[in-house]
């Protein structure tokens, strides 16, 4: 049984999978006259969430159009997992009893690439019936400098040249909105659905950059300069679901069921990806309301519209307190550990027992209420139901990648509001120390029992690793060491000295650090 248009007209075959409620090829035909809804970096996440509610909204009669998807990035996604299986993907949603609810998913109007189909892009992005350009590019797509904060050769070179011909994929973006411009005048709205703070302001400040550096070089008018800087809108966004790489398992639930040429791929830019998409059930979609050109009616597949505001406090409840610092508690030790998912994790009981103090004791007293989703609820949500799910199988491993630049919003900002209080101490706080401990722990790059451990990719591996040379299990701490990295407030969010925290921090440092077993030792004493 092959994933294609053909095949799934044959209804008796695909017993057990929702099929699309429509016709594909009316949709794309649709789509390609009258596109709506243009998409970059149809990646995992985007294609069990975003696209579904597309699909929801066309099965309802609410849209009659599908979604343009472009990969400006690894191209291969495009050419190996859409176009193989006329652009169709099947959705898993893995459920913590163990069933699997399957979807095809057809929303899928056309399938790009930059490479190869950047006239067609432009085309799609200069219709004056486009309302919407989301992006799921991962934080760093929206970066024009490196880690020394230098220009991307790239980027400059496209700064000097203006928009024609460029190479760097957001002066593109920045080229195709000229375009627009000159095409049709009509506004826009470019909304990052990343899973990054402030996505939208990230996504505007690069685009308004390179716009600028264009007028200030005399390569774009003051009257193109203005129309980017009033009628494309970058509305800010949170997006929450777990969507973990393709799982053999389902793999394996797949063929049985018949499906071919379900292994997954792995591309040579290192991107995981296959015809399916497994993720949990639990998902938020929450964006701010600036749509210049109008927008389908997400609301009514879930997607809660509101203000700016809110759409930060929710980012900042999720990020600061009641998701993303578990996930970077459980990473640390779930590495030191040895444990290979999170649901795994979830059965110890000191890992469980540390986030359910930290997140609550620490994090919860001074939780953003965003009041469109209720912090509680959400909180339980988390260790009940996401968190334990046997089924997810999401990593240790995955999670601790790119830990140093995670640490500042996740945990920094609940310290600063320790600061700030004047009913509370930073000297109150004795897990979120313990996790800082726990990642110069992780950095010696041995686990609990001593064997080497390899360290998830991290921009600042290296150096802090360098920095920590010398340190072994059971050895000397030379603080002297300790202090230039508990002193960063890029990665802390605070210099740990300044808030009294770097004792207490080196305290359990050496705790951890006294042998092999110490670890756990360590946990079964504080937590």
């Amino acid at each position: 049984m092959k994933l294609s248009l053909e095949s799934i007209k044959n209804k008796d075959a695909w017993v057990g999978y929702h099929l699309p409620e429509y016709d594909p090829v009316q949709i794309s035909e649709n789509t390609k006259k009258a596109p709506v809804w243009l998409h970059f970096g149809p990646g995992n996440i985007f294609r069990i969430f975003p696209a579904v509610l597309c699909q929801r909204l066309i099965e309802q009669g609410k849209m009659d159009t599908g979604i343009v998807c472009c990969e400006g990035y690894d191209e291969e996604v495009v050419l190996k997992c859409f176009r193989p299986f006329d652009n169709l993907s099947v959705g898993v949603t893995l459920h913590a009893d163990g069933s699997l609810e399957k979807e095809v998913v057809a929303s899928f109007a056309e399938s790009l690439t930059m490479l190869y189909d950047s006239a067609r892009v432009a085309e799609v992005f200069c219709a004056p019936s486009l309302q919407m350009v989301s992006f799921t590019i991962t934080e760093k797509g929206y970066s024009l400098r490196n880690a020394r904060h230098e220009l991307v050769p790239a980027v400059a070179e496209d700064m000097a040249n203006g928009p024609e011909n460029c190479k760097a994929f957001m002066a593109q973006l920045a080229s195709m909105c000229v375009k627009r411009f000159h095409a049709c005048g009509k506004p826009l709205a470019l909304v990052s659905m990343d899973n990054c703070s402030h996505n939208g302001e990230k996504l505007q400040m690069a685009v308004m950059e390179i716009a600028k550096a264009w007028l200030d070089n005399g390569k774009i008018s003051a009257e193109e300069y203005v129309y980017l800087e009033h009628d494309i809108a970058f509305p800010w966004s949170m997006i929450d679901k777990i969507t973990p790489r393709p799982n053999p398992i389902v793999q394996e639930k797949l063929e049985a069921d018949g499906l071919e040429d379900m292994s997954p791929i792995i591309t040579a830019k290192h991107t995981y990806t296959a015809a399916f998409v497994n993720a949990e059930k639990p998902q938020y979609l929450v964006i701010e309301d600036n749509f210049p050109n109008g927008r389908p009616p997400l609301e009514d597949v879930g997607v809660i519209i509101t203000s700016r505001d809110t759409v930060n406090k929710v980012e900042k409840m999720k990020v600061c307190t009641c998701l993303n610092p578990l996930h970077t508690c459980l990473a640390i030790y779930g590495c030191l550990l040895g444990h290979k998912t999170i649901a795994e994790e979830m059965n110890d009981p000191e890992l469980r027992r540390f986030i359910d103090r930290m997140s609550h004791e620490e994090g919860m007293p001074f939780v953003v209420n965003p009041g469109v989703i209720d912090p509680e609820k959400f909180l339980g949500e988390v260790l009940e139901v996401r968190l334990p799910n046997p089924f997810m199988p999401d990593t240790p491993q995955r999670i601790a990648t790119d830990t140093s630049q995670k640490l500042s919003i996740r945990f920094g900002e609940t310290i600063k509001a320790y600061i700030a209080s004047e009913d509370h101490d930073p000297s109150e706080l004795n897990l979120i120390p313990l996790v800082q401990a726990g990642y110069l722990r992780y950095l010696i790059g041995t686990d609990d029992e001593g064997n080497p451990m390899e360290c998830s990719p991290d921009p600042l591996l290296a150096s802090l690793q360098e920095k920590l040379s010398g340190m072994t299990l059971g050895g000397e701490i030379d603080e002297a060491k300790l202090q230039p990295i508990l002193s960063d407030a890029v990665i802390f969010g605070v210099n740990l000295y300044d808030c009294g925290l770097a004792e207490k921090v080196i305290g359990y440092f050496k705790e951890l650090m006294a042998g092999p077993g110490a670890v756990r030792a360590t946990l079964k004493k504080y937590v």
